[in-house]
């Protein structure tokens, strides 16, 4: 059975290196979304044959989760903390009100429930890490998760450029345009981007109130297995082993003094587990699949972008 699944592994691994050589050469773009590229227009190409296919599917799904993971070192809880109770009250209000909103609308549109509920938790949360945590407990189709990761990218890229410059209209000064950007937008790469856009020390404001968000993953997912038991009737645990470890190396980074190479090391894995992750989600995106993609789900993620946007804007008004 390994040995059936080496190729497509493999194949993972060097498009995930492809992105990263990207990320490298162009720091701007962000590593998902030039991994995601790839994998697509590998899978236009038609160059996803049959013998690469198991492999691919476990990059997808086990190598993503060891990146979801291990985000959890990049999560410092005294200094989100830090940001004031305000801040705290906007950032669950965009987590809990972003998915709530994002189902209601997904029925009012007719998407169905299991992908309404990723583009709920992929855009209120953490873009497509929380797609795929979402997947690990639900376990989706494979053409929704990579459905839905393209639309983390595409959304969330266009939210990436369009905050910022909004904010600059806006006259919001770089704190609160970096506020309002952590609490809007999709993934932790896309807000760095965002905050960089900003200037004037947004980064450090928007990265923080982003990995705010990134913390209530551990808990939504609890909540997702704890309805799932009651609908099936099935046991899955409470919460997942990946999730266990994602909070208790949050708690790590917090309580132990962990060397800096250590945490560098683990944050070159991390990033290279979500990029070969999200070639292999990317390699799932056929163009059947895009060609299926409605007006339903187009509107529910554009609504969605537009809902957290909102749910976010209070932030640049209580931060600093």
């Amino acid at each position: 059975m390994v040995p059936a699944r080496l190729p497509g592994l493999g194949l993972a691994v060097l498009g995930g290196a492809a992105a990263l050589a990207g990320h490298a050469v162009v720091p701007a773009l962000s590593p998902t979304l030039v991994a995601i590229a790839l994998g697509v227009a590998l899978a236009t190409a038609g160059g996803v044959r049959e013998p690469v296919r198991p492999g691919l599917r476990v990059a997808s799904r086990h190598v993503l989760r060891i990146g979801v993971a291990l985000l959890g070192l990049q999560l410092v809880l005294p200094e989100i903390v830090a940001l004031g109770w305000p801040v705290l009250v906007v950032i669950a209000g965009v987590v809990v009100l972003g998915i709530a909103g994002t189902l209601a609308l997904g029925r009012l549109i007719g998407v169905r429930a299991e992908t309404a509920l990723l583009v709920a938790c992929g855009f209120s949360i953490c873009g497509a890490a929380a797609v795929a945590a979402v997947d690990g407990v639900r376990t989706s189709k494979d053409e929704d998760v990579a459905t839905v990761v393209s639309l983390v990218v595409v959304f969330g890229s266009g939210a990436m450029l369009l905050l910022p410059a909004v904010a600059a209209l806006a006259g919001l000064d770089p704190v609160a345009a970096g506020a309002w950007s952590g609490a809007s937008i999709h993934e932790v790469g896309q807000v760095v981007v965002a905050g960089g856009l900003v200037g004037g020390g947004a980064v450090q404001i928007a990265v923080a109130v982003k990995l705010g968000r990134v913390l209530l993953l551990a808990p939504v997912l609890a909540g997702i297995s704890l309805r799932a038991r009651g609908a099936t009737g099935t046991r899955p645990p409470l919460v997942p082993g990946f999730v266990a470890v994602f909070v208790g190396l949050a708690a790590a980074r917090t309580f132990l003094p962990l060397p800096g190479g250590l945490l560098d090391a683990a944050a070159f894995v991390q990033a290279a587990t979500l990029a070969a992750a999200m070639f292999a989600l990317g390699c799932a995106l056929e163009p059947a699949v895009l060609r299926r993609t409605g007006r339903p789900l187009l509107l529910l993620a554009t609504a969605a972008t537009a809902l957290v946007a909102l749910l976010g804007l209070p932030a640049a008004f209580v931060a600093g």
